[in-house]
């Protein structure tokens, strides 16, 4: 193993679906060896990720307006009627409603 240039062995444990897809992946490419293929995706290969925070502050936010406004719409059922206040704090809410999904767009996601 001195004499080699790769001198470091490496293992891993693969489901039959995973192993399936990477035999799959596999036959796109001129390679056949699992060793070339799984060295070269481990080194140059690349992942894919995407941050959901803002989507789920704005999942959490719009969840507190809802409620917000199901309280109002309570009130205005028990009592019959619908006040300028109760019109206001509902405008108020789809206002940050509407902030929040501009915030999110001009992020760029």
């Amino acid at each position: 193993m001195a004499n080699r240039k790769r001198n470091i062995q490496m293992k891993f444990y693969v489901t039959e679906d995973e192993k399936r897809l990477i035999d799959e992946k596999m036959a796109q490419l001129p390679t056949r060896r699992y060793g070339a293929y799984l060295r070269k995706m481990a080194i140059n290969g690349y992942i894919i990720y995407t941050d959901t925070a803002d989507i789920k502050a704005f999942t959490k936010e719009l969840s507190a307006i809802g409620r917000n406004i199901n309280q109002i719409a309570k009130r205005v059922n028990a009592e019959g009627s619908a006040y300028k206040a109760d019109m206001r704090e509902i405008q108020e809410r789809l206002d940050e409603i509407w902030q929040l999904q501009r915030r999110i767009l001009s992020s760029g996601r």
